[in-house]
């Protein structure tokens, strides 16, 4: 299957997703997750009109970033090193990872000395699995708090990864938790703004993650391919 044919692919479901749950397809955004593929990949999918790029770890991302840096806006979607904030920082637009008072601290600091704002989405454990990163679901609200003082750092939702199941209806419950989540925070009133941004939702799932709320779906292998000797999840 073509790139094109796997980008309509994606559109039609997602389209069919907003209508299942009587959503706008506008109010919903793709990450194209080019963590496993090459340089060449990475450009076609930005010349095919795909805006958002995710990735992971700035030693993936480096030689695409240099590359293609202006050409769309970068999400950095995985655990994020303190001593890594200096390389991502000012490149990403978006960190979807925020998830302990160090970092928080470290990305406020370099976002300061450059004059710049950092937009970013609290990472948060809706699944419970000790092998996932992110504050536990009542953590949220005590985090918020602790940050309020950062001026460069600017919240502007959550993020979650559920588990991989064959099923993925059973992963329901974790999108539709962080969605309350979500709104319990914005109904404290503890950003100068609402939440207005859920990051979840991968190729597997991606289509129950919209039907619950997501802003952000990042699509990996069922968007920009497989590329031999690449593992997706």
């Amino acid at each position: 299957m073509s790139l094109e044919e796997r980008i309509q692919l994606v559109n039609q479901k997602i389209e069919a997703a907003c209508q299942r749950s009587g959503r706008q397809r506008e109010d919903v955004n793709v990450i194209a997750v080019t963590k496993y593929v090459s340089l060449e990949t990475t450009g076609a999918v930005l010349n095919h009109g795909l805006e958002h790029i995710g990735e992971n770890r700035w030693q993936d991302a480096q030689a695409k970033w240099e590359a293609f840096g202006q050409q769309g806006t970068w999400h950095f979607i995985g655990h994020l090193q303190t001593n890594k904030v200096k390389d991502v920082i000012g490149k990403f637009r978006y960190i979807h990872s925020l998830e302990r008072l160090s970092l928080a601290k470290e990305l406020d600091k370099k976002a300061a000395s450059l004059g710049i704002e950092v937009e970013t989405l609290l990472q948060v454990n809706i699944s419970g699995e000790e092998s996932k990163y992110g504050l536990q679901p009542e953590q949220a609200s005590s985090f918020l708090r602790e940050i309020s003082s950062f001026n460069n750092l600017k919240v502007i939702g959550l993020m979650t990864m559920a588990p991989h199941e064959e099923d993925p209806e059973l992963t329901r419950p974790v999108f539709r938790g962080l969605r309350e989540v979500r709104d319990h925070l914005n109904g404290q009133a503890l950003t100068a703004e609402p939440l207005a941004e859920l990051s979840m939702g991968m190729s597997n799932d991606f289509e129950v993650a919209i039907e619950e709320g997501a802003t952000w779906v990042r699509l990996g292998s069922i968007l920009v391919g497989k590329e031999e000797g690449s593992q997706w999840a």
